[in-house]
């Protein structure tokens, strides 16, 4: 029963952000588990390189060049998709600048991509869903800064916090038409966007692997197995929740 709980053969899946890192795994995982995926990031090089890792696998895979700010080119997308299941709006950045030094264009880069963009893909994922009759699972990509902030913070943790309200809220609008909505909240994962700072990288993973009980930092794998769950009929009654695979950290500020 574990097994075809988790078996997504028949599927479409979308998933933002699939260039690499907890994108690139959770459209490689989601593929191995029998969907076929639609990977959409603005790396072209990283898109090709990670259908290339689905197709070697015997999967399916289709690449769609694009920002996730571009509503049209969005939209142009996820409706080339004969059929939808399952949209990962996975597709995010990284931000740090204290409160007081916080620019707008800094709030229009970060609210962009992490909430505008996640918004999006949300809205363009119902209406295929809802247009073709189809129960469907839509996934977000919140963060543990939702319930942590920490210096530096504001844009990444607001942009997030606000990825919450959109999934909680769309979960109460397009319930009744079978779709469930739901966000994954990771703690610190090593990933291609959070391993750029050399030895000061290298100290703050040391510091969170202290702060979980499991004695280390999460990996790519970690969050797309939390995704493939959420997309899977293994959470067929879960809808407008936040599930949080951190590792028990609890920050300290």
């Amino acid at each position: 029963m574990a097994v075809k709980a988790y078996d997504l053969t028949g599927r479409t899946a979308f998933v933002t952000g699939a260039a690499g890192g907890i994108g690139r795994a959770s459209a490689v995982l989601l593929a191995e588990s029998g969907a076929v995926v639609h990977c959409a990031d603005r790396d072209a090089q990283g898109l090709h390189e990670t259908a290339t890792l689905i197709k070697d696998q015997g999967g399916t895979a289709h690449t769609h060049p694009l920002d996730v700010t571009d509503r049209d080119r969005l939209a142009e997308a996820v409706t080339s998709c004969e059929r939808l299941d399952i949209m990962a709006a996975i597709a995010g950045i990284m931000h740090s600048s204290p409160v007081l030094e916080t620019r707008d264009e800094d709030l229009d880069r970060v609210l962009g991509i992490n909430f505008k963009g996640v918004l999006y893909a949300c809205q363009e994922a119902a209406r295929h869903m809802i247009g073709t009759h189809t129960r469907g699972s839509i996934i977000t990509m919140a963060s543990g800064a939702i319930d942590t902030g920490g210096p530096g913070l504001l844009c990444y943790s607001a942009a997030k916090a606000a990825v919450v309200q959109l999934t909680k809220t769309l979960a109460t609008e397009v319930g009744p038409h079978g779709i469930r909505v739901n966000a994954v909240a990771p703690g610190w994962i090593r990933t291609p966007m959070t391993d750029r700072h050399g030895e000061a990288q290298a100290r703050t993973e040391a510091f969170m692997a202290r702060l979980s009980p499991l004695g280390r930092v999460g990996e790519p794998d970690d969050i797309a197995h939390a995704v493939l769950h959420l997309a899977s009929d293994a959470s067929s009654f879960t809808t407008g929740q936040i599930l949080r695979p951190n590792g028990g950290v609890a920050m300290p500020w």
